[in-house]
């Protein structure tokens, strides 16, 4: 995609993925609260400002009012999902300031979805795809990315169960197989209506990596996309993952933090 391209994707992306936002499960719920676009959830559901509309003038209230409602809700934390493009120029510093703080940097990578689900790609020697329909298949996901990121997530574990048994029709989820062991998982999220499909959780354990089952992944879940007639894909991509994909052929449109507050303890 050339410069032009890729700013009337950014607009539409922010137009419908963050400004119109819808829940990321039947179990959340999105609202407008002034300037500011939030998701609440159960549980362990993901809590945070999706988009916020601000100036040098009302984004330290705006701030202070959203740390305000989380913790009245007794949030344990919640995140502020800042974009390069956002205003004010220093509402990262403001953050900082209210006691937030920042996750490492992703890059905002977008990909047309019938071009990467023509990629030609054969699964690895061994590698076989099994869908995940059920909550054993996602612990074998859990399980994968406990090995590939080192971390537990049981907000993901959370959120692929309620999408799973509320609105299957959402998800993608798909593990790569070495014989009975899991080795790659990633997952796909489709909101009703949307033009973006949302790539999420691919990871791969480091053994296993540098044979093609990242790329796989890509143009499997790419073909569900096309198949529905979604024409983008979108990824926050690690520095890991992001010279993976553009030489896939995902174009950048921006950078984002996720920059996150915490309750006190006690």
């Amino acid at each position: 995609m050339d410069h032009e391209e890729l700013q009337a994707v950014r607009a539409r992306y922010d137009r419908e993925m963050r400004r119109g936002a819808r829940p990321d499960s039947a179990r959340a719920r999105v609202e407008r609260a002034g300037a500011v676009v939030r998701q609440t959830a159960p549980g362990d559901g993901w809590n945070g400002v999706l988009w916020s509309d601000l100036d040098e003038g009302t984004a330290d209230a705006a701030i202070a009012a959203q740390v305000a409602y989380f913790a009245e809700r007794g949030v344990s934390a919640f995140e502020w999902k800042l974009y390069g493009h956002d205003r004010p120029a220093d509402l990262g510093e403001r953050l900082r300031t209210a006691g937030f703080t920042p996750e490492p940097a992703e890059t905002l990578l977008v990909g047309r979805a019938d071009e990467l689900a023509s990629l030609p790609v054969e699964p690895p020697e061994g590698i076989t795809l099994r869908p995940v329909t059920d909550e054993a298949g996602v612990d074998l996901m859990m399980q994968v990315h406990a090995g590939a990121f080192g971390t537990d997530r049981p907000g993901i574990r959370q959120l692929l169960l309620s999408l799973l048994e509320d609105e299957p029709e959402t998800v993608a989820a798909v593990l790569a197989m070495a014989g009975d062991t899991p080795v790659s998982a990633a997952r796909m999220e489709m909101r009703p209506g949307s033009s973006f499909a949302g790539l999420w959780g691919g990871g791969t354990l480091p053994q296993w990596r540098g044979r093609g089952i990242y790329r796989l992944l890509v143009a499997h879940r790419a073909r569900i996309a096309a198949e529905r007639g979604i024409p983008y894909l979108q990824v926050d991509a690690s520095e890991d993952s992001r010279p993976i994909l553009e030489r896939l052929g995902f174009g950048v449109l921006g950078m984002t933090v996720p920059w996150v507050w915490t309750a006190p303890a006690g």
